[in-house]
């Protein structure tokens, strides 16, 4: 039969056919008897190339075609059907066909999608991710992986990872990955431009259902905001105590000074009296910012809202403010827009104002200015507070939100600040949803911008 499938069933019987045409001449001389028979084989000729045709066309042609389709599902073509009518056994092996190639299509549709996720979920992690085989070749890096060493994925796939990535710390990590085939944690620095970063990398090792390693995992953190906190931390933790220490070491000197006989000196004893009550009241000042810190950073921390009439506010504000301007001759101006209102936290709000005008007040010199200004901006009101004090340079500007960050440092000390107001004054404000920000320039003076968000509790 697998000629028929390889040569033109039509061109054996045009042979037959012809064979028979010159058997029939050669007997043409013959009797009477003979040609009958010829007659009657040309009949059972064509009466056996009918049915050999009805045989092609019902049965070979169908199991021909099923062949190709099978043929088209190997090379991965799940379109393909069969569209050839057929009954029976053969239909029903068409009908099995079009079925499996369906299933296929749909199967590879599903694996397409997931694969997409996959790759969607891979890609978009903020973490790198580098698999890596038994052999060291590198299967696949992500997006963030690029992110941080650069380059393309055909730089990384089909490598050695030895030969890519030069990172010694890297090579030390896949090696013990494989050697001791369990998780292995180390950090390293990586220049991302000109950002230093600080990289954590965790190397998981792979194993196949019978246990056996078949390749390892990297995976690398940006942790630069951690070792950021960690350095805050220890840089807080030695502000703290270097704050402490200096009114504490005050007071106990003065104290020990006086138990040793100052006390008999009326003036001596007034005078150092007089220093011990100021460095307590610094002391307590401190210690009381840094409570309004901690209290502020709380997760369960909880703002007190209601209505705050801005015009009382700083009518409350004023008495104060001008007591401590006097003292050093400083003019204090208020301009405040009728009718300015907003849902927040009036305790914390006028917190914030006191901070900024006592702040300026610290820093202008005597005979000077600090205006306020509060004004309604849409959705939001704008406090301003400028003074024509000594101004802040250029490149202290980004850090004077700072925990105990002085421009100058003696200057704050001896006007008795902590260090802590602008910290404070930020915070309150970040906790009401608002914006500060600062415009400054040395020997002009500075103006403070305060932004927050009426959150008018009736239009909500």
């Amino acid at each position: 039969m697998k000629p028929l499938f390889t040569k033109p069933l039509l061109a054996y019987h045009a042979i037959l056919l012809l064979l028979v045409a010159v058997t029939g001449i050669a007997l043409s001389q013959l009797t009477t008897e003979y040609i009958i028979l010829v007659s009657i084989l040309i009949v059972e000729y064509f009466i056996l190339l009918v049915i050999m045709l009805h045989v092609y066309d019902r049965y070979m042609k169908p199991v021909k075609k099923a062949s190709q389709t099978v043929d088209e599902l190997v090379k991965g073509n799940y379109r393909t059907r069969i569209h050839h009518s057929a009954g029976g056994s053969i239909g029903e092996l068409n009908n099995k066909l079009n079925v499996l190639a369906r299933n296929l299509s749909e199967f590879k549709i599903q694996e397409q999608v997931q694969e997409e996720q996959l790759t969607t979920v891979i890609d978009n992690t903020q973490s790198g991710l580098v698999l890596i085989d038994e052999k060291g070749y590198i299967h696949l890096v992500n997006r963030k992986f690029l992110a941080m060493f650069g380059g393309e994925s055909n730089d990384y796939h089909g490598y050695i990872y030895y030969d890519v990535l030069a990172n010694e710390t890297i090579h030390e990590t896949v090696q013990q990955t494989f050697l001791y085939e369990k998780n292995i944690i180390h950090s390293f620095k990586q220049f991302i431009g000109v950002n230093k970063k600080y990289i954590e990398i965790i190397g998981a090792p792979i194993f196949n259902e019978r246990g056996m390693l078949k390749g390892a995992v990297l995976l690398l953190y940006d942790i630069t905001h951690l070792k950021r906190l960690e350095l805050m931390r220890k840089d807080f933790v030695a502000n703290v105590s270097h704050e402490l220490k200096t009114p504490i070491t005050s007071i106990k000197g003065f104290a020990e000074t006086l138990l040793n006989g100052a006390k008999n000196d009326q003036e001596s004893l007034d005078r150092f009296l007089t220093i011990i009550n100021d460095e307590s009241t610094r002391l307590q000042g401190l210690i009381e910012d840094l409570l309004t810190l901690s209290k502020l950073e709380k997760d369960e921390f909880k703002l007190i809202r209601t209505v705050v009439d801005m015009n009382l506010l700083i009518g409350e504000i004023l008495p104060v403010i001008d007591q401590r301007a006097n003292q050093r001759e400083i003019t204090v101006t208020a301009d405040v827009q009728d009718g300015i209102t907003l849902h927040a936290d009036g305790e914390r709000i006028k917190q914030v104002i006191i901070n900024l005008l006592t702040n300026a007040i610290s820093y202008t010199p005597e005979n000077g200015e600090v205006n306020l200004t509060v004004n309604n901006e849409g959705e939001m009101i704008h406090i301003q507070v400028s003074d024509n004090g000594i101004g802040i340079p250029e490149k202290a500007i980004p850090r004077i939100f700072e925990r105990f960050y002085r421009v100058d440092k003696a200057r704050s000390r001896n006007t008795g600040g902590t260090g802590l107001g602008l910290a404070i004054v930020k915070h309150i404000v970040e906790v009401h949803d608002g914006k500060i920000s600062v415009e400054s320039e040395p020997d002009q003076g500075s103006t403070f911008h305060v932004y927050l968000p009426k959150n008018d509790p009736a239009s909500s």
